[in-house]
């Protein structure tokens, strides 16, 4: 199709019943009236917008945003996004707006630009260091950063220097030797220099930035995709050829791979030009609080006052597999990080990867240990009694044994999944005002032939914890699927939602 024909019809009003299905079972192999109850009963709630699309709750128009694209992070939504729902929302500065999954930030940002106040947890810690740089951004003195720069040009790695930037299993050989040698040579040079913390946590934040297109690696989805020139994927060929095996493919990741010095001071460039602008337009410093609390959110949420919040906007993890512990290794592992300690996150994260533990048995004994041992199993309780939260266990076990998953930790996984929402759904619920308003961005999801409707099914569960649903947001674009699946079950286009729940008592 041509693009302009696209992009008239992308402006066609299409039914409601577009986005609606009419069945979630592949060849009606598992019972799917739970799920068709769901539709029938938020359909009255769906609108097909324009207001948003793909670009607006995924990183892509914040690749150019001032601020907003210091950190590379692809799981993110925009600050456009978070604006218009700040807008939706009635935000007002002082007021309390909550990010669950702070990411990279961009919610406690735009919040911090508008006076008002934010709080918000994550377990990664790039989100540790983007957050401190960005909320530095009226304190940073810019002839100190030029300065930072002005050294950086002229650093010379002595010839005999014999360090190298720290791996795991997963990131050994992904660096060409002297990209190697420089990131680890800059690390040790920032923790002698005498800069302030401000500049030497702004200077981390660009060499993170700077590693993946340095590196013989890029970001794909459920793991880290590998170039043929690295010497992993050399020496695994050469291992394969000998046992008479397929070789991995001969691909590049980019035609060119970037050099580490020009990349980080490419980074360094960039900021300082967004300081200088943003530095130089906003003259009153706002009082706003952006509080950051490097945990996560299923163990700090029960320990926050009631009434508190007047809002939240968030996208936590999508249920679809995607493990940020290994598209994020090279990040992680600069940043300190050994073997286990990735291991440790992977399990702390909200449980969207196969290899992802229960949690429940954790929780049961931390709300104890907080006299709350009531409040769990009334959560707990109210989470096994959603009829289409049953079911679609039931759908995964059947498929399960029938074969047709490509991995049965997706039975754990998903069940996992909506049992820690469901928990931070009804902490949310008691610790947001009357009148509050939550925003969560998500996808639906398919396994094994079995739709799951992340945004109906998420709305049931806030429904049961107190939530009235306002509205459910549907972009007109719709997700497809894999192509086994595909080639397996057929295709059926998914909904990507914002879901619009409020506290009404």
């Amino acid at each position: 199709m041509m693009k302009e024909t696209y992009e008239q019809l992308s402006f066609i009003k299409l039914p409601v019943e577009t986005f609606l299905l009419d069945s979630f079972s592949a060849d009606g192999f598992c019972p799917d009236e739970a799920r068709l109850e769901l539709e029938r009963k938020y359909a009255g709630f769906l609108e097909i917008t324009d207001r948003f699309d793909r670009q607006n709750v995924s990183y892509q128009l914040s690749k150019k945003d001032a601020l907003h694209s210091w950190l590379k992070y692809k799981e993110g939504f925009s600050a456009n996004l978070v604006n218009n729902l700040l807008d939706e929302m009635g935000a007002k500065p002082g007021n309390w707006v909550m990010d669950p999954f702070m990411g990279s930030g961009t919610t406690a940002l735009v919040c911090q630009m508008r006076g008002i106040n934010s709080i918000g947890y994550d377990v990664i810690p790039l989100s540790a260091v983007s957050i401190k740089a960005k909320e530095a951004v009226l304190r940073y003195n810019v002839n100190e950063i030029k300065n930072l720069i002005m050294e950086i040009e002229t650093l010379n790695v002595p010839e005999d220097y014999s360090g190298h930037t720290p791996y795991i299993t997963i990131t050994q050989d992904a660096y060409p030797e002297e990209n190697e040698i420089f990131f680890q040579y800059i690390w040790e040079w920032r923790e002698k220099s005498v800069y302030s913390e401000d500049a030497k946590n702004l200077l981390t934040l660009c060499i993170i930035n700077s590693l993946e297109r340095c590196s013989y690696t890029s970001k794909a989805g459920q793991y880290l995709g590998w170039d043929c020139r690295s010497k992993k994927v050399i020496n695994a060929n050469k291992v394969r050829e000998k046992k008479g095996q397929k070789l991995l493919p001969q691909k590049y990741v980019r035609a060119v791979i970037s050099d580490a010095r020009v990349t980080v001071l490419e980074e360094l460039y960039h900021v300082l030009t967004d300081i200088e602008t943003i530095q130089s337009n906003i003259h009153d410093t706002t009082k706003a609080e952006i509080r950051f609390i490097p945990d996560s959110v299923l163990y700090g949420l029960p320990q926050l006052e009631e009434n508190f919040l007047t809002g939240v906007i968030t996208s936590p993890p999508y249920c679809n597999r995607y493990d940020y512990t290994r598209t994020y290794a090279l990040e992680l592992v600069y940043l300190g990080l050994g073997e286990q300690e990735v291991k440790d996150i992977r399990q702390r994260l909200l449980s969207c990867t196969v290899e992802s533990h229960s949690k429940v048995n954790e929780l049961r004994m931390y709300y104890e240990s907080m006299g709350k041992r009531e409040r769990f199993d009334y959560i707990y309780d109210i989470i096994r009694e959603n009829t289409a939260f049953k079911e679609i266990m039931y759908a995964l076990e059947k498929r399960k044994r029938n074969g047709d998953l490509n991995n049965n930790g997706v039975v754990r996984m998903v069940e996992g999944y909506f049992t820690e929402l469901a928990f931070i759904y009804a902490e949310l619920y008691r610790v947001c005002q009357n009148g509050a308003m939550v925003a969560f961005v998500n996808d639906n999801v398919r396994y094994g032939g079995e739709v799951i409707p992340v945004d109906f099914l998420s709305s049931s569960f806030a429904e049961q914890f107190g939530f009235k649903v306002k509205k459910i947001y549907c972009l007109r674009q719709q997700k497809g699927n894999s192509s086994q699946q595909m080639a397996k079950f057929g295709r059926v286009a998914l909904r990507k939602s914002i879901t619009i729940w409020v506290k009404e008592e």
